[in-house]
Order: structure tokens, then sequence, then C-alpha cells
């Protein structure tokens, strides 16, 4: 895998601008990083293959404050490459879902693998958000404004995550994990429309439903601090569905096709036609669904 073209500038630590000193859940994102690149695309790339999640998250935050300060361009003539796999560490081992066993959470283990469930996704996330900019080019600028946004705050998410992981004595890479989200990001490299319906919409949106139940059992454990995590990533992702949302749409209305016949099609073509249910209606309808959309998904669940 190919390491980032950064250089460390041998500053000193650097914080993540939305964690207060005084944070339980304070993380140091390592030394300041100069940035050797001048676009936005080779930025995203380097982000996108770094294996180290340390090193990912530290340049994710390096790239999103170079971008916010316009000190990286939109220009590059190298077309994006085929899409294969992006850079992660060499644990966890990923295998099938049906191959994660069922833990309670009543045990120590078990605890930990449903907090390292969350962190891995989290990491996916991180690059997920990266391939939408590296992949998808000449769209509007404020496309690349949010999914800059977006990966910052997976990486946000990924460091709050691991952080309380290490605290239960595990570190990411502990369990085995499967590899669901990429392998959605791979099969709709070819057209942002597609990325757009599926992964934020579909994917990414289940996270909607399932964490309020998740946060309780938590709760009901007497992890409140994961909780505390879990409030901020679900307030966050209602927000990363809802970018997702408003890229389908105006691509939907820059082609001239119907938004919600064309959710319905992709739908049934990528995911046969099954939703998982309940829905989290008023966290969709917060994110960019419709009241039809909805109806249709839980008809189909």
């Amino acid at each position: 895998m190919k390491h980032a073209s950064f250089a460390f500038s041998g500053a000193a630590g650097l914080t993540h601008d939305r964690i207060e000193p005084d944070n339980p859940f304070f993380a140091v994102f390592g030394e300041a990083l100069a940035m050797t690149v001048s676009d936005l695309f080779s930025a995203a790339d380097a982000c996108l293959m770094l294996d180290d999640p340390d090193e990912k998250v530290a340049q994710t935050c390096a790239a999103a404050r170079h971008w916010r300060a316009g000190e990286l361009s939109l220009q590059n003539g190298a077309p994006p490459t085929a899409i294969g796999e992006p850079g992660r560490p060499g644990q966890p081992q990923l295998v099938s879902p049906r191959q994660l066993p069922r833990r309670s959470l009543h045990t120590p283990e078990g605890h930990a693998a449903l907090i390292h469930a969350i962190a891995h996704i989290e990491f996916n996330a991180i690059n997920l958000a990266w391939d939408a900019v590296y992949r998808f080019r000449d769209m509007p600028r404020a496309f690349y404004d949010d999914w800059v946004q977006v990966a910052d705050e997976e990486a946000y998410h990924f460091g709050l995550v691991r952080d309380h992981l290490r605290g239960l004595g595990f570190d990411y890479g502990d369990f085995a994990a499967h590899n669901g989200l990429w392998e959605m990001a791979q099969k709709t490299a070819f057209d942002p429309l597609v990325r757009m319906a599926l992964v934020p919409r579909v994917l990414e949106a289940r996270g909607l439903d399932v964490t309020p139940g998740i946060m309780k059992k938590l709760a009901a454990h007497g992890d409140h601090a994961a909780v505390a995590v879990l409030e901020i990533i679900f307030r966050d992702e209602v927000g990363h569905v809802k970018i997702g949302s408003r890229w389908f749409h105006y691509l939907c209305t820059q082609r001239g096709v119907e938004a919600k016949e064309t959710f319905r099609q992709l739908f049934d073509q990528y995911m046969n036609g099954r939703s998982k249910g309940p829905l989290h209606r008023s966290a969709r309808l917060a994110a960019g669904f419709s009241e039809d959309e909805l109806d249709y998904l839980q008809g189909v669940g």
C-alpha cells in the first residue's frame, strides 16, 4: 500500500478543534502536518491509502484544515484510478458477516466487541468520504466542502471510539470485522448518483435506526461514556446522511430523472428490495428522506 505524500513539520501536538482539553474524550491527533501536495484530489488519495489509523486520522485533519484555508486546488490532470482496496491496517481480520461471533454485552470481550464494531464503521467511513472526494470529479465546490467535512468528522468519531475501546483494555484490530461498507463503495464507484443513493442513504442511514437502541443497551450496562460518544456520532451522522440526500437530489435534477423513482429502482437492484427495520423516521426525515420514501422502505421491510 502506498504512503501519503505529506511531511511532518515538527510542530507541537495538534488537537481537534471540536474537542476541549478537559473533555473526557480528548484526543491528540499527533504533530501538525505540512502538506506537500497542492490539489485536493491528491490529498484525498493520500489520506485514503494510508494504512496506519493514527496517521490516517492525523492527515485527514490536516488535509481538511488546508482545504478550508484555501490551500488546495481542484486542478489535477490525472483521472482517478480504478477502485481497489483502501489503506487499512493488517488487523482486523475481515470476514463474512455470518462468520462474526455473537457475543454477550455482559462479558468484557462482548462489551469491547460492540465498541470495536462501531470503531470499524467509523474507520471505513473515513475511507468512504475520501473516496467520494477523490473519485467524483467536476462536481460543484460545495460537494467537496461537504465530503471533506464528513471525512474530518469521521476521523474525529474514530478517535473518540478507539480511545474508549483502549480504555476497556482492547484496541482496533483485536476483533474480526466485515467489509460490507467498502464492498458497496466498490459497486458504486462508477457513478456518484448511485454512490449517494446507496452508501449514505441506505447503509449509513441504517446507523440512524440502530444507534438509539445501542445507546440504550450501553446505558443499561453502565457504559455512559460510550453513550456520550454515540450521542456525538448520532448528531453528526444525521448531517452526513443529509449530505448524501442533498447530492443525490442534485444529481437527479441535473440528469432530469425523478428522485423518488430512481431511489426505489436502485434500492431494488442493489438491496434486493429488502429493508431492515424499524426505521427512525424523525432522524431520517431530518436527514433528507421524504415521507413517501420512508413509507416505501417501511413497506418492503
